[in-house]
């Protein structure tokens, strides 16, 4: 497992009976998740908390807030970067911490070339990764179905002191995009994607990753550059074993393309010492060293 260790502005305080209480800089919050399935041993876990999410029994939830000073939308850093963040419907902060570990590869990647690399990032939410990438120097076209999340990502484009480089927002379905992109002959030198398990795009395509992400994936190589750096799936879907994501790297990307194969899970040591496990990636990566 890749821990994250150098995320100064989050911490995961303590977690017992699926909460995990957890530290946004100096933002408290208690929040669900599924894999802590263990006890409390502390007294005090509910003290300092600026807001709780409450599940529904009809499904979703409701977040509490428990200070009157709890902020609309805050802000955290983590190196260079700088990421706004709010209290979403569905009990997340427009963020994942545990991505630090992917935003490092790339970013590193970027570094070590000796050309300027063309960066496609797919599913991007509020594009923590695409900030990474465009940090790093590359440039960068964000894709996301949800106008939402394009105007969040170009508020964290801003705060980073980012926007007068190379990026290109798109509201737009990933595959009918990738298709274009096809068309259109434009090529990536790297490419990203976190997709959802099930989702919809603009004009309500249906996403089941189960059936759309190898054809995604295989669509995905007609895209790739002639000397292609990076290419990285990251997944939440439980049950998807990252062994399937590295098989379907293994019969797309790396039919074309000499590299490495690799996957493994993302995880957040708290406090106490204990890990928690935060989803699975895969990548393939060239083996040619540019520096």
């Amino acid at each position: 497992m890749k821990i994250v260790t150098d995320f100064n502005d989050y911490q995961i305080l303590d977690m017992h009976n699926g909460q995990k209480k957890e530290l946004w800089k100096n933002i408290c919050l208690v929040r669900p998740d599924p894999q802590i399935i263990w006890p409390s041993n502390s007294n005090n876990f509910y003290q300092n908390v600026d807001a709780i999410y409450h599940r529904s029994n009809k499904g979703g939830g409701a977040w509490d807030i428990k200070k009157n000073s709890m902020p609309t939308s805050w802000q955290v850093k983590y190196k260079n970067l700088t990421f706004n963040l709010k209290l979403m419907g569905f009990k997340h902060t427009g963020l994942f911490p545990e991505q630090a570990y992917n935003w490092n590869l790339i970013m590193d990647t970027i570094h070590k070339s000796d050309r300027q690399l063309k960066v496609l990032n797919l599913f991007a939410y509020t594009g923590a990764a695409s900030v990474a990438a465009l940090s790093a120097g590359a440039s960068v076209v964000h894709v996301d179905a949800s106008k939402g999340m394009i105007d969040w990502a170009k508020e964290n484009v801003k705060s980073s002191g980012l926007e007068d480089k190379p990026i290109r927002f798109l509201v737009d379905d990933v595959v009918k995009f990738v298709k274009r992109e096809i068309r259109r002959g434009n090529k990536y030198d790297i490419i990203l994607m976190d997709p959802p398990s099930f989702g919809r795009g603009v004009n309500k395509e249906v996403w089941d990753i189960e059936n759309d992400l190898y054809p995604l994936v295989e669509l995905c190589t007609e895209l790739l550059s002639d000397d292609p750096l990076l290419f990285i799936i990251n997944s939440y879907t439980t049950g998807l074993s990252m062994t399937v994501l590295e098989n379907i790297l293994q019969l797309t990307v790396a039919q074309k393309y000499s590299g490495t194969i690799s996957s493994d899970e993302l995880g957040i040591k708290a406090n106490n010492g204990l890990i928690l496990p935060c989803g699975i990636y895969a990548r393939w990566e060239s083996n040619k060293k540019e520096k």
